[in-house]
């Protein structure tokens, strides 16, 4: 629960602790089961060897991210029953293969939707051909085209974002699409809330769409009634049962939101109301976001309808909502939303960071509230580093999860002894996910540099080239730095040897994290 009261809005803790309860129920019964079997001791102790040896060579032959595999090996070989069993449960992805199936059969359903224009792809080869691998990159494993026409705006601060899109909700005409890990009954979504009802009203379509376990905290049990009752849809994304479940792990961690197909927002902020400083929880609240209107929107428009149909698949037509937008944009930019799924197989996420890192010459500045790498992820950031890329990143000062912060602050030595700076934000918690590299390529959307954004939840953003957004995310960074502590010197000089032991047993549960 947040330090501020909450008074306006009658939360769901409640279910939250009591589906909590139930799983701890039922991992003490599993693990009754085992003690019982105690007797059979020899031959349980042969037979857990002889599996957990099979599945630590599965994980190891596995495709995966070596460092995602590592601490699971650790664990299994550790506590080979536990292990195992934790493995099965929240790591091992063939048991999401329903899901899967869905989803992937769902994507099929708008091939040829998204269409990559390959005259875009070519012009902007003849600009920088680094850029466009990089936009091929996604193009072709997350599917999701390079927009030449289409302008997009930064927001440095998440209260001003939420203000614009108040206002281009007014003006919706035909449909309103919202999918948010977090929403509050509260007063930053109060205001959307009215304009929905009144939009509902005239007749626009309005769907909205959550994560359970994103707002367990912030929505009561009747919270999708009442909107259905004002003409609003409403579905909840994997809603928290009491019973032992893979699907469980993974998250709806997208904020997206999309007015008549031709408007759209994302970034970091969700909507409650300590992401616009209404509450102040953990000090003062750094979120950004982007605002982008023409023919780019059509990417978020295809991830809300995904996942919109693979909670429950109601629409047989998508034409409605991707018919083609007549604009013409401001600049020259080059903009491309994307999503990034665990069901995919594909970590577009992290490669999409990994190529901005490599291709920088002069600068990479990154802010996370979260900093939980692979080994490949900070070896291409110490490697920018050592050939003379200033690499610098930002993360909180005031942390909202104590653990996942000294997790976090375990990476500090290794990056910054390699060159790498480190800064905090002293002001409160900073909650931002973006990238900006040589005033040219930026990055902004849901994506945290750690091991559940890059491997487990549902995400989105915003890669983006050659336009002022770029270069007022860079003035963003300049304007942070000054307000951060540079934490750079206090890690160079190592870490005891007591604290790298604590440090290394964390790391072993990060993918838990």
């Amino acid at each position: 629960m947040r330090a501020e009261e909450k008074t306006l809005v009658k939360n769901s803790v409640g279910r939250m602790v009591f589906v909590g309860l139930s799983v701890l129920f039922q991992v003490g019964w599993i693990m009754l089961q085992i003690l019982k079997l105690n007797e059979y001791s020899t031959f349980i102790s042969l037979i857990s060897g002889i599996v957990s040896l099979v599945v630590v060579l599965r994980i190891y032959g596995s495709s995966g991210n070596s460092a995602y595999k590592m601490p699971w090996i650790m664990l299994i070989l550790a506590f080979p029953v536990m292990g195992v069993s934790l493995y099965l449960l929240l790591g091992h992805s063939t048991l999401l293969k329903i899901m899967q199936k869905r989803i992937l059969g769902l994507s099929n359903e708008f091939v040829g939707t998204l269409k990559q224009d390959q005259q875009v792809l070519g012009r902007l080869k003849n600009i920088d051909p680094s850029v466009a691998n990089q936009c091929r990159y996604i193009s072709n494993y997350g599917k999701y085209p390079v927009y030449q026409n289409t302008d997009i705006e930064f927001y440095s601060e998440a209260e001003d974002g939420l203000e614009d899109q108040k206002e281009a909700l007014k003006k919706a005409e035909k449909f309103i699409f919202m999918e948010y890990h977090a929403i509050e009954d509260s007063v930053a979504f109060d205001g959307i809330r009215k304009i929905l009802v009144e939009k509902a009203r005239e007749g626009v379509e309005v769907r909205v769409f959550y994560d359970d376990v994103g707002s367990v905290g912030f929505l009561n049990p009747d919270f999708i009634k009442r909107m259905e009752a004002d003409g609003i849809q409403c579905r909840v994304f994997n809603p928290l049962i009491p019973f032992l479940h893979v699907f469980m792990n993974n998250r709806d961690h997208r904020k997206i939101t999309v007015i008549d197909g031709k408007v759209g927002f994302t970034g970091g902020y969700n909507l409650a109301d300590e992401y616009f400083n209404i509450t102040h929880p953990y000090g003062q609240w750094k979120d950004t976001g982007v605002r982008m209107e023409g023919e780019a929107v059509r990417n978020l428009t295809v991830m809300f309808l995904e996942l919109w149909n693979a909670i429950k698949h109601t629409d047989t037509s998508y034409e409605t909502y991707l018919e083609e937008i007549h604009y013409e944009a401001r600049e020259n930019a080059f903009v491309q939303p994307f999503g990034d799924s665990p069901m995919a197989g594909e970590p577009v996420g992290e490669s999409v960071y990994m190529n901005m890192v490599k291709c920088a010459e002069e600068y990479a500045y990154f802010t996370t509230p979260y900093l939980i790498i692979s080994d490949e992820f900070k070896r291409e950031l110490c490697m920018a580093a050592k050939r003379g890329v200033d690499v610098r990143i930002i993360t909180p000062g005031i942390p909202d999860k104590k653990m996942v912060y000294r997790l976090t602050r375990s990476y500090y030595a290794g990056l910054v002894q390699e060159g790498v700076r480190i800064y905090e934000y002293t002001p409160g918690f900073l909650h931002a996910k973006q990238c900006v590299c040589d005033d040219e390529t930026a990055f902004c959307g849901t994506i945290n540099l750690d091991y559940r954004s890059l491997y487990l939840h549902f995400e989105n953003g915003v890669f983006f080239y050659n336009c002022k957004a770029v270069r007022d995310m860079r003035k963003d960074f300049d304007e942070l730095f000054p307000i951060c502590r540079e934490v750079t010197e206090q890690y160079r000089s190592g870490r005891s040897a007591v604290l790298r032991i604590w440090q290394c047993i964390l790391r072993l549960f990060a993918p838990l994290m």
